[in-house]
């Protein structure tokens, strides 16, 4: 028996995929999107050319002054710390309103030129660090003036079952939707852990994906800067050739673009899966389905996506075994706390409780 699955202004339309063999594409005539040979169909080759006349003009929108001015008021709402010229959000508020028109004029000639970001680790609750990346003031300014415009694009083709970085969308959103489909029985769990998802973006497949839908090469050189633009840790600036580090407004937006095409893979094999930024599970129904998912999942990941998936974090389970966004699933759909979240709450209220702390009751209640 075989079936369909499509998706909008998808470059695999028409392949067809035997429910015997989750793997194994078969394809049928010229509707191919990928293969090995590196043929690619006449309808999505159309469907490109359509989008890139679309977005043929995108750096207009971008530097236009109200998607400018909307950037700045969410620069300003977010705050955060200043890059590596020390620049504070307040300040970019003042230097906005003298040097609007260069900043515009530098997006619209194709001359603009972002610093390099401020790297910082912080540590992770199971251990190792995340690294983060903190550009200058006016660097965040375009790149959240990016987003926005990237963003109307985007959003109508992202996978509803996509919850990370999205307006109207959160993690609560991501759990109910995941204990949802354990009540309907599927009782076997894909646990996928990308390995350092957001150091490990390779920023050649990044950039196709992104040229083949933005027409507007001002805009496509604008990114290319940003996601090559050094990180200065410990005193020392390196360049980077990967990744695209938290901490910077662009880096959401295009870490959806970059895993839209894994659930894209996923709605044309009619899998069950949550997605939230790069934690993401896929829900089946037997055993022996859930293996076969799990070893052609890491192929596609690795081999046509170009990602790293952590071989020992990554699992087979059961919902009742998880820890997907803090919580686990029990049967029937229920939610619950996972034994990891309640762990590190207890050593938190342990820390906050201890008696030597030197501080008053008051204060510990405050706490």
């Amino acid at each position: 028996m075989q079936k369909t699955g499509k998706y909008q202004e998808s470059p695999r339309d028409l392949i067809l995929w035997d429910e015997g063999d989750i793997g194994s594409p078969t394809i049928r005539g010229e509707d191919v999107y990928l293969k090995p040979g590196g043929r690619v169909s006449l309808q999505w080759l159309t469907a490109c050319k359509e989008e890139r006349a679309l977005t043929a003009d995108m750096m207009d929108r971008i530097a236009d002054l109200s998607n400018l001015t909307t950037a700045l008021r969410q620069v300003v709402k977010n705050g955060g710390s200043a890059g590596i010229d020390g620049m504070t959000v307040t300040k970019l508020k003042e230097w906005f309103n003298h040097n609007w028109q260069e900043l515009q004029s530098s997006l619209l000639e194709g001359s603009y030129t972002p610093s390099g970001v401020r790297g910082v680790r912080i540590r992770k609750p199971k251990g190792g660090y995340r690294q983060l990346g903190i550009p200058n003031c006016k660097d965040r300014l375009v790149q959240q003036a990016t987003s926005q415009v990237l963003s109307r694009r985007y959003e109508p083709i992202f996978s509803t079952n996509s919850y990370g970085f999205r307006p109207g969308c959160n993690a609560h959103q991501a759990l109910l939707q995941a204990s949802e489909y354990v009540a309907e029985g599927y009782n076997h769990v894909v646990d996928l852990d990308l390995e350092k998802f957001f150091d490990k973006v390779n920023h050649d497949r990044l950039m196709w994906l992104l040229g083949t839908r933005i027409g507007d090469r001002r805009v496509l050189g604008l990114i290319g800067k940003f996601l090559r633009s050094g990180i200065m840790q410990d005193g020392l600036m390196s360049q980077r050739f990967q990744g695209t580090p938290q901490g910077s407004p662009l880096s959401p937006i295009l870490s959806n673009i970059v895993l839209d095409e894994l659930d894209k893979e996923l709605e044309v094999r009619g899998h069950r899966f949550v997605r939230y930024a790069d934690d993401q599970i896929i829900l089946v129904r037997s055993e022996e389905a859930v293996n076969r998912v799990h070893k052609s999942i890491t192929d596609f990941i690795e081999n046509r996506m170009l990602l790293k998936v952590n071989r020992v974090k990554s699992r087979v389970c059961h919902p009742s075994e998880l820890n997907f966004l803090g919580y686990t699933i029990s049967g029937g759909g229920k939610l619950g706390i996972s034994r990891e979240s309640l762990d590190r709450f207890k050593q938190k209220l342990r820390r906050i409780t201890r008696r030597n702390r030197g501080i008053s009751l008051d204060q510990v209640l405050q706490d």
